[in-house]
């Protein structure tokens, strides 16, 4: 009897539907609100290190196959939360009751206030939760669509590829690297979270110092 898929876990997502769950993945993390939740960062990690002849596990995966995946999964993806954004504005999130969503985009609000448009649309692909939601606030808030467009592309290829190879490159230098597997995706996580981590430590001291001036 098969197994039931872990929708959080890279490995069970992989072995489920190969490269055709990276696309999807992408797509829903990147596109749509609900897909917050999903792992996108371990996903391209492990993906590349599972595309390394020679790593055993429960699928190997063709690493052009790979990259395609997540590049049109990840474009395709920021670009309808663009236009949903656009489409349905505030009120997408005003319907959602999920924590991390409105966290992620009162950080999202400030990274573009913060960098400006082009900048901000790069950096939250690197920024869980916050790359899910700065797409269609991106949309709401009227950022003109060359100028969206031009720079999720940019961020898009450099995020995708870079985690991609990253894991191919540490997997064809590594010898039995897969015995590491869980505690490198691990790692992947982790680091993947400190941005959010540095964000809310500086959010606090700006509230204290703020506090302390009124």
């Amino acid at each position: 009897m098969a197994q039931a898929v872990n929708v959080l876990d890279a490995g069970s997502l992989l072995s489920a539907f190969g490269a055709l769950g990276i696309a999807v993945v992408m797509f829903a993390e990147t596109g749509l609100l609900v897909g917050f939740f999903l792992p996108g960062d371990s996903l391209l990690f492990t993906a590349g290190l599972l595309s390394v002849h020679g790593v055993h596990g429960s699928v190997h995966l063709s690493l052009p196959q790979v990259l395609v995946a997540a590049v049109v999964g990840a474009l395709l993806g920021a670009q309808a939360g663009y236009w949903l954004g656009r489409r349905g504005g505030r009120a997408l999130l005003a319907r959602s009751r999920a924590k991390k969503l409105h966290e992620g985009a009162e950080r999202a609000e400030e990274l573009l206030a913060r960098y400006g448009h082009a900048k901000a649309v790069v950096l939250a692909r690197f920024v869980p939760v916050v790359r899910t939601v700065l797409n269609p606030l991106a949309g709401a808030l009227d950022v003109p669509v060359r100028v969206f467009t031009l720079w999720q592309v940019i961020g898009g290829l450099v995020w995708t590829v870079g985690l991609v190879l990253g894991g191919y490159a540490l997997g064809s230098s590594v010898p039995n690297v897969d015995r590491y597997l869980l505690p490198l995706v691990a790692l992947v996580v982790l680091l993947s979270l400190t941005p959010i981590a540095l964000e809310a430590r500086r959010a606090r001291a700006r509230r204290a110092s703020e506090g302390a001036s009124s």
